[in-house]
Formats: structure tokens, sequence, C-alpha cells
């Protein structure tokens, strides 16, 4: 007589902060897939919850603790429900997370949620787990192997981890360890797998992506690499660091075709003075050359960036200088930010800008590149562009997808499926989108 086949255990996961945290939860999902969980939608039907974690902004720990308390009720109606708090919030409190909410049954890092099935044993059987290790082994070998079943056609891939710039203002060399690479051979195998799965774009990851080593000829390499699997229609990559923005891979904007005509390459602010504040190791001048060396190469390329107003000491001076790069350059793209101080970073200990002069700075940055990203979509109108259709669009029949400068774009859906490459002229500009009809 067999045993009676136990029914699966649900998951929910919720995400916080960057593509690589989404990455990260879908190999969480896959982890505890192993050991008989299935993911679900909200926490209500779960037996275990689980918050992937960032740290990046400010009053992140509270954030966390404060939606600790929203599950309070669900704990005391079902006690064998499990909490975990995972990734970098979890890395920089360790116990102290499980020492203020006894209710968290496991805290994980980011380094470690290969061990995730260990961790949820050890607190089924009653015990606080807690493992916030910069282990040596390699966790995406330890993982298992994704599942077969069909993706959409777009993918994460993480290629790099961990941070050594050590900007002032940053605790991702903190929570994340030292710059990782992944071997080149295991990446192309999971590529492939993706592709043979649905997926027809990748996004390669890192928190600076382009500082990849582990192909002898670095990150231009891997795409190069990428390149030759058929059936893998474009690649991108983020983030990258200014500094490790090589020749070779400038040279592969312009001559790979797989590899899409936009970067995201932060600059942080256009002072001299901030930026070696923020020991940024670059200029704004250096910066502006690089743009021009990378439009030369492909001169349609969309430029995105990331900028911090209020960094300590900045003054008004400093500031117009932010807004002067940003004129210069011209961004398609742009995310902004008021500087918040990241406990345990050099910069915290420092004198910060008056929170309505940051405020007032934040809001004419963000005018600036409103302005900009607007012009570029305008500029849209009447070109063609190559759209990768995923999914359907808000009104009936339409379908929406990116074109190759990651504008989403909304056609007449009629003979459209996902996944789907088409040519699109684009007829219309929205304030977020764009509109076209499939040629």
């Amino acid at each position: 007589m067999t045993a009676a086949k136990q029914p699966p255990k649900k998951l929910f996961i919720k995400t916080y902060g960057c593509q690589m945290n989404v990455y990260d939860s879908e190999r969480m999902v896959e982890a505890l897939g192993g050991v008989g969980y299935e993911e679900v939608k909200t926490p209500d039907e779960a037996d275990m919850i689980l918050l992937n974690t960032c740290h990046i902004r400010e009053k992140a720990a509270e954030k966390v603790y404060s939606e600790l308390g929203r599950f309070k009720h669900l704990k005391a109606e079902n006690p064998g429900l499990k909490i975990g708090v995972a990734g970098c919030v979890a890395q920089a409190e360790g116990a102290e997370i499980i020492a203020r909410q006894p209710m968290v049954d496991l805290v994980v890092g980011p380094q470690s949620y290969h061990r995730l099935p260990e961790l949820e044993a050890k607190a089924g059987q009653g015990a606080k787990a807690l493992d916030t290790d910069f282990p040596e082994e390699d966790k995406f070998e330890h993982l298992a192997k994704r599942p077969k079943a069909m993706r959409g056609p777009t993918a994460f891939l993480t290629v790099q981890e961990g941070c050594d710039k050590f900007c002032a203002f940053c605790v991702v060399p903190y929570t994340r360890g030292a710059e990782v690479s992944r071997p080149a051979d295991r990446i192309l195998g999971e590529a492939r797998d993706l592709v043979e799965r649905g997926v027809k774009e990748i996004t390669l990851l890192g928190q600076n992506v382009n500082a990849y080593h582990g192909h002898e000829q670095g990150l231009a390499g891997l795409i190069w690499a990428l390149d030759k699997i058929d059936g893998l229609e474009r690649i991108r990559f983020t983030t990258s660091h200014p500094n490790d923005m090589d020749d070779a891979l400038i040279e592969a904007h312009g001559e790979c075709d797989k590899l899409m005509p936009y970067l995201h390459l932060p600059v942080q602010a256009g002072s001299d003075k901030i930026l070696k504040r923020m020991n940024r190791s670059h200029t704004a001048e250096s910066y502006i050359r690089l743009i021009e060396r990378i439009r030369a190469a492909r001169p349609d390329i969309l430029m995105s960036g990331d900028f911090i107003v209020g960094f300590p000491e900045e003054t008004e001076e400093d500031f117009q200088a932010t807004l002067d790069l940003i004129e210069e350059v011209r961004y398609g793209y742009a995310y902004s930010f008021k500087y918040s101080a990241r406990p345990g970073t050099p910069a915290a200990e420092r004198q910060d800008v008056p929170a309505d002069v940051a405020d007032d700075r934040l809001q004419r940055l963000q005018a600036l590149l409103t302005r900009q990203q607007r012009e570029t979509q305008d500029a849209m109108v009447g070109r063609e562009v190559t759209v990768l259709f995923e999914k359907s669009g808000r009104l009936p029949g339409q379908m929406v997808g990116k074109s190759e400068y990651l504008h989403a774009v909304h056609v007449p859906g009629e003979g459209i499926a996902k996944g789907d490459l088409r040519r699109v002229s684009i007829t219309e500009s929205g304030a977020n989108s764009l509109g076209g009809v499939p040629l």
C-alpha cells in the first residue's frame, strides 16, 4: 500500500528593490519547490511568507518590521505558518530581526539562500533559523536546476554579484560582499535552458555587471558567446559602473546586433567635488567623454542614469553642475533619489543638506529628467522599432511589448501572440508608453 501523496505547501514571496532581487526570488521559489512548496499570490493562503528585502533606501529595515506587523494576525490564526526575511535587510540586521519580531522563523542573507531548504526544515522543528554567512561555495551550483516549464519571453540572469567600489553612500559591499563573477559556461548553460523554455530576451544582472570577469574577455566576451545561442534574440545588461566600461564592451554595442541600444550607466552627480566625496573614482568630464565614445559606436543608443541629490555638503553650485551634465548628456530614462543615510556607510557620518533644500532640488532635477524623457519619446513618433510582445494590454485586443530602446509599446493585437517580435510604426507618444501599428 503506497503512502498518500502530500499536498503541496504554499509559499508567498514579496520582492523589494532591484532586478537582482527579482531573479533571487525566482531562485528561492525553485529552491523551496524542491521541498514541496508552490508559489501563491496572497499571504492569506500561505504556509510560508518570505520577504526578499532591499537595503538601499532610507528606513528600509523599519519598513520591513512594519510589513511583518501586518502578518501577526495570520500567525495567530495559523501557528504553523512560517515567516522568513531574506535579502539585504536580512544580511544587515541578522539576529536583530528575530529579536525584534519573535514571530520570524528564519533569516537568510542574499548569498545563502541556496540553504533555504535546510533553514525551512530547522524552522519546521520549532527552532529559529539564521544564516547570514558569505559562504565559500557557489550558491548557484547548489540550487536545484530550473524546472522546464515554459516562461515568458524575457528573463533576468545574474552573472555577477557584490561590489568592490565602496561608494560612500552605498551598503551593497556590506550586504552583498566582494565582487564575484559566475563562470561563463554555467551562465551559457542557464541561458540555453531559458531559451528552450521560450525566453527570447535575457538581461544580464550584476551590482557592477560590466566588472564581470567570468569570461576571459570580460562582459563583452560573454555577450559575444550569448550571441551565438540560436533563439536568443536580444541581450541587455544592468547595472554598470563608468570605470568598468572598457573598449571591448563599447565595441560590442556598435557591432553585436543582439545587444540592444540601451545602456544604464549611473553617474550620481555632476560636481567633481561631490563625486569625490561619494568615492565614485570618476569625474564629470571623464563620464561625458565616455558617453561620447559610446555614442560614436552606437549613435542611436538610449542612455539611462541614476542621480542622488542633497548629498552631504552639496551646494547650489554643485547641484547646478548636475543639471548641466544632464543637459549635456540628454537621458531617455533616469532614476533620481534624495540622499538618505545608510548606517555604517562613510557618508552617514556627515552633515545632511536641509530636507527642504534637498526636496526642492529633487523636484527641479526630476522636472528636467521628465522633460528629456518625454522629448525622447515624442521623437520616436514616425519611426519604426522592433517590439518583443510580452502581454495583453489594458484595452480589449491590445498587445504590449518593449522596443529595442526599452520603451513600452502598445498596438492593436490582432494576429500577435506573446513572444512575437514585430516591426512597428510608432504613431503616438503617451506619458509612459508609445502607440503604434504593426507592419
